[in-house]
């Protein structure tokens, strides 16, 4: 099948293969007489093992060695459990972001009533700093709320 059929059966677009092809997550498909990828099953399969990680907010880093393993059966499944577990960390990690991020998000829509003009806004003062005496921008020091991309180190 050529890269859309591909792309179609996945849900995804075209675009989105080639960027996993170009990561090394998928293998470069052989080519037709007319230079048209052509793909088969096995893609079908490793793309979908690929979404199915990326659904359980797993980094490109983190498939590429689960997919490393995947390519050798015959290794240990030791290392599978420890890349797993690191991401259970991290999650674990976000979610704890998150809550501090809601306590400062609930400290924040403290400061305005909801009534007034939006010159004497409450939440607008404190995002600029005078509400917080300029520290609003230290309570997200080391906060890496904003981003799902993570690393991973590499586990043989």
């Amino acid at each position: 099948m050529k890269i859309g059929e591909l792309a179609k059966q996945c849900g995804l677009l075209p675009g989105t293969v080639r960027y996993y092809e170009k990561a090394g997550l998928m293998p470069s498909p052989k080519r037709n007489d007319a230079n048209y990828r052509h793909y088969g099953e096995a893609h079908v399969e490793r793309l979908r093992f690929i979404q199915h990680c990326r659904s359980l907010d797993m980094s490109l880093d983190e498939i590429r060695l689960l997919l490393d393993y995947r390519d050798r059966p015959d290794a240990s499944c030791g290392g599978v459990g420890a890349i797993i577990d690191e991401h259970i960390s991290h999650v674990a990690r976000r979610i704890e972001e998150l809550r501090q991020l809601e306590m400062q998000l609930r400290a924040l829509k403290s400061h305005c009533a909801g009534t007034g003009d939006v010159q004497d806004c409450g939440i607008l003062n404190a995002l600029a700093g005078s509400a917080f005496g300029d520290k609003a921008d230290s309570t997200h020091a080391g906060c890496t709320h904003m981003g799902s991309v993570h690393t991973t180190q590499k586990h043989r």
